[in-house]
């Protein structure tokens, strides 16, 4: 295409990447809807709100990563990428409806896989769209079938002993929370742990026996969890599931995370296939469930 660039995004671009992201996921969601599934929605105003600073958060600290694709239209497509000590993450990456199919996803993923040279590993989490895990599937990623679990928790199945030595968490907690972070994908969160713990609810262990910490998400959901061990995982997910009080996701579960499972059957959630991990340099991080964005 002669009038498509490709260009760094700037903070000004964020609201126009936001709206192709949007428009491309629930495009995608609606084409890909199960029978039995829930009506494709598009973002609320909080999801949408943490969604744009998550965006400003990443075009401060890698600029080099952001990039859209641009035509005489205005944006049309964007890619966000980060590097966390060696290891490159894809945050999103989304061509606008109507435009897809035109050569504008291609270079704009080339422009953010350039960020992340010399990065020893790489992570993506990918929806079902065979234009996109194919271009992963190039790109060199090895692709890991996630599963995802939804319901109302039955209550009456919690652990009496599920919120025992778990805590809110704080900025305190940002060391640990790293060294977690490196034994399960080998580079901690950095900066991105100030970014979450703007936005979601951090809760914490840290005993003799084990430790870890989860995240839940402007949704309630259990949005990033690590721990040392898959006892201490399966507390801590206990203890996010116990702060819901409606439907619930347990999202980004892989097959070497098979306690995750155990936890969401124990709580009466229904289990379905979603999407890949991507990893390259890497195999499945354990115990761990990534976020989709911040990995």
């Amino acid at each position: 295409m002669e009038d498509l660039i490709i260009r760094p995004m700037t903070a000004g671009d964020v609201e126009d990447a936001e709206r192709v992201s949007d428009e491309g996921f629930f495009e995608l969601d609606t084409r890909m809807r199960r029978t039995a599934g829930p009506a494709p929605e598009r973002r609320s105003t909080a999801h949408r709100a943490a969604w744009l600073e998550r965006t400003h958060h990443l075009v401060r600290t890698d600029p080099g990563g952001c990039w859209v694709a641009e035509d005489t239209s205005g944006v049309v497509g964007t890619a966000v990428s980060f590097r966390r000590e060696t290891l490159w993450c894809l945050a999103t990456y989304a061509v606008l409806p109507g435009h897809q199919g035109r050569g504008i996803g291609a270079p704009l993923l080339a422009a953010a896989l350039h960020h992340g040279r010399g990065c020893v590993r790489g992570m993506l989490s990918a929806t079902g769209d065979q234009r996109a895990v194919r271009a992963y599937h190039r790109a060199g990623f090895e692709l890991h079938p996630q599963m995802r679990l939804t319901g109302r928790v039955d209550r009456s199945a919690i652990p009496v002993d599920a919120l025992a030595k778990v805590r809110d968490g704080s900025a305190g907690d940002v060391d640990l929370m790293d060294s977690l972070d490196r034994l399960a994908r080998g580079a901690g969160h950095g900066v991105d742990h100030e970014l979450m713990l703007r936005q979601w609810h951090l809760l914490v262990t840290d005993t003799t026996t084990g430790s870890g910490y989860v995240y839940v998400d402007e949704r309630g959901r259990p949005a990033l969890l690590a721990a040392s061990d898959r006892r201490t995982g399966a507390r801590l997910l206990w203890s996010a599931l116990a702060e819901a009080h409606d439907q619930v996701t347990v999202g980004h579960v892989t097959g070497a995370n098979q306690w995750v499972l155990d936890v969401g059957f124990a709580a009466r959630l229904q289990l379905e296939q979603e999407g890949y991990l991507g990893l390259r340099g890497m195999k499945p991080p354990t115990p761990y469930v990534h976020s989709g964005a911040l990995l």
